[in-house]
């Protein structure tokens, strides 16, 4: 709203709109539709819609951001959701709008979080939707492309939705890296280590990052994933390859992509100065959704733990603060600490499934950073509580010790860090088989599980996995 008014464009959308011109709001653009929001204090709307936008409620279960793929109710024909009825939609946000008797005649579709909120809006040829078209698969290209050709087609009767419930992720991560030769490749590692046990000792090479992501759309994947795993050492917004591969993996892939490695500030050989904020940025403007960040979440959260002070010139704050915590995950890389009793360490321990090696019975699951190579003074536990503080919107959460072993996940490890925090976790290191994924969900609160090698190599394919949960009676996007 403060640039619509400091442009001096909000009086003439509103004109617009109310002259039932051809309109389609997605997101913020359904929101400022209303009378007010929350989210920066109370800021004023253009004022068509009855209603304020507020921030869900986290104490009734939920959690906030609302993300991933959700089912509408579909209340009145619009014209533009025939073809969703019963299919879920992606949906990324933190503050909703409220039916009301006084909204009432605006609202086609509701979906419930917690609580019923309005999912879209109609009237005459004026459409806003609180769900992501664009990142929704075909149902939500579907949804544009009935808006784009609406002189074209003639809305039936509203179909209602199968569910109104938020649907568990299954996502497919991409280790991208350059190997030896200076090609980009996707590859996997074992416990971190991603070269082959040759001779030659190669890059373990996979397949190229493009053409892999578009299969794993058609395969069904809710989000698709890049690790950038050298961006640690190389400059992000001098690798031009990674940009390049977003930008035309965006073109064909229909739904969330996220992106991480190397989101830091820095200073190049020439004494330019370039923030985490303007990295990002680059990275967003090339088709990712979202960034991870890793080993400076985690310095950023010791400084945080160690003062109380949040000083807002992390990487994670500034992208945050600018795009919304939605947008951004933190990644936790830990690798387990056996102890013999939890008064022998400072940090958060469990009582461990599986014994150490001397048979202790508890465990902490220390933080590190540099792809692995480092360990800090610092707990998964205790990351994931101050990282949601300064403004992580999501955890991606890996285990060392289970990467690349196809065991399973370290159930422990995500119980104790989805039930210290109210953000959706990202359950990710050890899946070999199909059952992995319900075993997860069942026993844990994550709110997605990822994996990379089984996919890659395709030892188990990602419709199995849904067709598997689906047997399971977990709810899951088909």
């Amino acid at each position: 709203m403060d640039v619509l008014n400091q442009n001096g464009m909000a009086e003439a959308l509103c004109t617009y709109i109310e002259n039932d011109r051809p309109f389609l709001g997605i997101c913020l653009g359904l929101q400022l539709l209303f009378e007010s929001s929350e989210e920066k204090g109370l800021v004023k709307g253009l004022g068509l819609i009855p209603g304020v936008v507020g921030r869900f409620d986290s104490s009734n279960g939920v959690r906030v951001p609302h993300i991933g793929w959700n089912a509408l109710q579909i209340t009145k024909d619009s014209g533009i959701l025939e073809d969703v009825g019963g299919q879920h939609v992606y949906f990324v946000h933190s503050y909703r709008a409220i039916p009301s008797n006084a909204n009432q005649e605006w609202i086609s579709s509701t979906c419930n979080y917690g609580d019923n909120f309005i999912a879209s809006v109609q009237r005459g040829n004026v459409h806003a939707v609180q769900f992501h078209p664009e990142k929704s698969g075909d149902v939500g290209l579907s949804v544009l492309a009935r808006f784009l050709q609406s002189k074209s087609y003639t809305a039936k009767k509203a179909t209602k939705g199968k569910a109104s419930k938020l649907a568990k992720r299954v996502i497919a991560c991409l280790d991208v890296r350059a190997n030896d030769n200076g090609d980009l490749v996707v590859t996997k590692g074992d416990q971190y280590d991603v070269r082959e046990h040759t001779k030659e000792n190669e890059v373990r090479n996979l397949g190229k990052p493009v053409e892999l992501a578009r299969q794993y759309y058609k395969d069904g994947a809710d989000e698709v994933s890049f690790l950038n795993i050298t961006g640690f050492r190389d400059f992000p917004l001098g690798d031009l390859p990674m940009l390049e591969v977003l930008r035309y993996t965006s073109e064909n892939v229909f739904v969330p992509l996220t992106v991480g490695g190397g989101i830091r500030d820095f200073t190049d050989g020439n004494g330019r100065h370039y923030s985490s904020l303007e990295v990002a940025s680059e990275y967003f403007r090339s088709g990712a959704d979202k960034v991870s960040i890793g080993s400076d979440a985690v310095y950023a959260a010791e400084a945080y733990i160690r003062t109380g002070v949040k000083t807002g010139n992390s990487s994670l704050e500034q992208i945050s603060r600018v795009y919304g915590n939605q947008a951004v995950v933190v990644s936790i890389d830990p690798r387990r600490v056996y102890v013999r009793n939890p008064g022998d360490v400072e940090f958060k321990t469990v009582r461990v499934a599986n014994p150490g090696p001397a048979g202790e019975e508890y465990a902490w699951y220390q933080c590190t950073v540099n792809g692995g190579r480092e360990g800090r003074p610092i707990g998964a536990y205790e990351l994931a509580k101050a990282v949601e503080e300064l403004g992580a919107g999501e955890i991606l959460l890996n285990c060392i010790d289970c990467d690349g072993q196809g065991k399973g996940f370290d159930i422990d490890l995500i119980e104790l860090v989805s039930n210290a925090v109210t953000i959706p976790v990202i359950a990710s290191s050890g899946a070999g088989v199909v059952e992995h994924f319900s075993e997860v969900f069942r026993k844990t609160n994550a709110s997605a599980a990822l994996a990379a090698g089984i996919f890659h190599r395709k030892e188990v394919p990602i419709h199995s996995v849904k067709e598997h949960l689906l047997k399971e009676s977990i709810e899951v996007r088909v």
